[in-house]
């Protein structure tokens, strides 16, 4: 594949003549509903096998290796490039095609019922796992209970394999209370693992995902002696076992969210970690990208440092948010878009698409019908591509996709054409 990014005049049909592709094969590709209307800045996937790239002006070694998903050391080794920054427009360049690495694809999905079931046989065929979310963990050791087996026989008709999810949230928010009771209470941790284990049995799921957040710093070393007591109660049953963590950037953050997630003693413990590498622009907090490329980098160089990285698979958000301005802390919080919803609605107010190349994330302003400003912010084949670059580059296991029920079929796409899906069904 290639990405294209639209310019003022580009129309479908001169990207199909331009590109040798057809009209429905870029259509399809981008999940586009009207194939007449494009917006200027609008990324689009190119559905070609290239194995070469002809040079336009203005463009670098490393804005083509980004397209292609390809290192600049790749591009200029395959085309033995002394000097990278020596290209010339109308030059035609190698497309290096190496095989494509094999990583494992988690997705969370709150969605079940009939709904949740038409996104799995939807996108079943690019998971590894799903993980519907959650069974909430009461302090006695007890959980609520979830009706998730029209999602799980959804799995397994994708094979993919169902990863049951244990959290201390309650009445909108993660609980340190409920964390602390069952840390501090052996009785109540066997019965939790009692009831995880027959769980698993009766709904087919192959692995667990313990996702306590805002454990109170203190019971860090107590989160670490029950993890290991459930990997010693899981692995005999084949169960793999793994977690979520906090986006740390050092070993000395402080926090209620950050002190009590022990990198080192997670990465030694359970069979893999979920980096929560998401939330940096939240709903509630001033406008910026939901998970910028240079905020996580530095969150996989702390990772990487104390967590071997076989073991890391890196969160990706499949959604972004839609500010209105002057944005005023405690007003109004920000809802959810998708980024197929975000491109039409740039549309429909005649907004210009921007990207942010630090963050490397897509934005852009629009004013309402009530002339109130907005800024949008959220993700697309660029982003993705940028996140999954760093993947290859830091040898991680996976991504994990916070959340299931938003329309983003550039993704799918793109990681297909990124990556092998290891299949453990």
């Amino acid at each position: 594949m290639q990405i294209h990014v639209v310019r003022r005049g580009d129309s479908l049909y001169q990207l199909s003549q331009r590109y040798g592709v057809t009209v429905n094969e870029i259509a399809a590709a981008n999940g586009l509903d009207d194939s007449n209307v494009l917006v200027v800045g609008q990324s689009l996937i190119i559905p070609t096998e290239a194995g070469s790239h002809r040079v336009a002006p203005g463009e670098t070694l490393w804005s083509i290796a980004q397209r292609y998903g390809v290192t600049i050391q790749e591009l200029a080794s395959a085309n033995r490039l002394t000097n990278p920054a020596l290209i010339n427009p109308g030059q035609t360049l190698i497309i290096p095609q190496a095989a494509k690495p094999v990583i494992e694809v988690n997705a969370y999905t709150e969605r079940f019922g009939s709904e949740g079931v038409a996104i799995v046989e939807d996108i079943g065929e690019y998971l590894t796992y799903l993980s519907p979310f959650s069974y909430r963990v009461r302090a006695d050791g007890t959980f609520t209970d979830l009706d998730d087996s029209a999602v799980i026989n959804a799995a397994y008709s994708q094979r993919v394999a169902p990863m049951m999810v244990i959290t201390n949230f309650e009445n909108g928010t993660f609980s340190s209370d409920i964390a602390h009771a069952v840390l501090a209470d052996p009785s109540a941790q066997e019965r939790l693992i009692a009831n995880i284990v027959a769980t698993m049995r009766q709904k087919g799921y192959q692995a667990l995902n313990v996702d306590f957040e805002y454990i109170r710093p203190a019971d860090r070393e107590l989160y670490n002696v029950f993890l290991q007591r459930l990997v010693d109660g899981l692995h005999p049953q084949n169960y793999l076992v793994s977690t979520c963590l906090a986006p740390k950037i050092s070993a000395a953050q402080t926090g209620t969210l950050y002190e009590a997630h022990d990198y080192p003693a997670h990465g030694r413990i359970v069979d893999f970690v979920v980096l929560m590498t998401y939330e940096w622009g939240w709903s509630g907090g001033p406008p910026r990208a939901v998970a910028p490329l240079n905020e996580v980098v530095k969150v996989l160089n702390y990772a990487v440092s104390v967590i071997p990285t076989e073991k890391i698979v890196m969160g990706m958000p499949l959604y972004g948010y839609d500010w209105t301005l002057p944005y005023v802390q405690g007003a109004k919080w920000a809802p959810t878009v998708g980024p197929k919803a975000a491109v039409e609605r740039a549309n429909r107010f005649g907004a210009t698409i921007r990207y942010d190349e630090e963050g490397q994330s897509p934005y852009y302003n629009y004013y309402d019908q009530e002339g109130r400003e907005h800024i949008v912010w959220f993700e697309d084949a660029r982003s993705v591509q940028a996140k999954f670059n760093i993947v290859k580059s830091y040898n991680l296991r996976g991504v994990s996709y916070w959340v299931l029920g938003v329309e983003f079929p550039q993704n799918w796409y793109v990681l297909n054409a990124n990556f092998t899906i290891k299949k453990l069904v």
